[in-house]
């Protein structure tokens, strides 16, 4: 049977930790990505919150484990996997990019209790579908695929090897999303601050806006020059909104 701590330890990493009582930003990854994309983001932010990372089984360091191709039972496992974090008070912040904030919004249905807010980038609104099939083309259709999006190191995609190794957990990611349809409910109370690119072509602008309809509490859209990962080009920027999504959904004033 699985602890609720050893199953914490297995989906959270925990970068920077910090024994004052900062805010907590849970941070979800894109499609294909992992715990360690979040790794710059909390060294900048290591003054203001303590920044969980979430790491999806199949990559990295659980690459040996089942790959999981559903977007519920994603939610299921990380918000069980969150369950230790919540009873010291801490105010709980969920980021996701792309996948990662559907996820963080499944996962903020799921809490038992309320996140501080919800911030989400590159990412149409949950209700918003689009009739994508990208988890079942072929490699080199994955590939090619990975490559447009600028997310991955040009170098690391022209060795055959890691293309071998990224794949796989690619594809049941694409497979996840791609056959996600929300399920209708009372929209979440906190906050929520969506993040976009001007160019993306996964999220227009109409499309991100209707994350509004998600939150009975305040939104905030912000939008930067650039595609899908724009956030990559912005990092000092988008770290500053976050900063101040989190200063304001919890009313602690940024320090550092």
């Amino acid at each position: 049977m699985t602890t609720a701590s050893a199953l914490s330890d297995a989906w959270i990493r925990r970068f920077h930790p910090t024994p004052h009582p900062l805010p907590r930003l849970v941070a979800l990854p894109h499609a294909g990505g992992s715990a360690s994309f979040w790794f710059p983001l909390s060294a900048a932010l290591k003054n203001r919150a303590e920044v969980l990372g979430v790491q999806y089984p199949g990559r990295q360091d659980r690459r040996a484990e089942p790959l999981i191709d559903d977007v519920a039972t994603l939610a299921d496992r990380i918000t069980a996997a969150l369950d230790p974090w919540l009873d010291d008070g801490r105010p709980l912040i969920l980021f996701g990019h792309s996948m990662g904030a559907v996820l963080g919004f499944e996962v903020a249905r799921r809490l038992r209790v309320r996140p501080a807010a919800l911030i989400v980038s590159g990412r149409r609104a949950p209700d918003r579908q689009r009739d994508e099939k990208l988890h079942l083309l072929d490699d080199a259709g994955l590939a090619a695929e990975l490559r447009s999006m600028s997310g991955t190191d040009a170098s690391l995609l022209a060795n055959d090897e890691v293309l071998q190794m990224v794949l796989p957990a690619l594809r049941a990611d694409y497979r996840a999303i791609e056959t996600y349809r929300c399920t209708p409910g009372e929209p979440l109370e906190c906050p929520i601050t969506v993040l976009t690119g001007d160019a993306d072509p996964k999220v227009t602008m109409d499309e991100a806006m209707s994350w509004r309809d998600h939150t009975s509490g305040t939104f905030a859209l912000h939008t930067f020059s650039g595609g899908h990962f724009y956030l990559t080009e912005h990092q000092a920027a988008v770290t500053a909104h976050i900063a101040d999504a989190i200063s304001a959904a919890t009313g602690r004033p940024q320090t550092g």
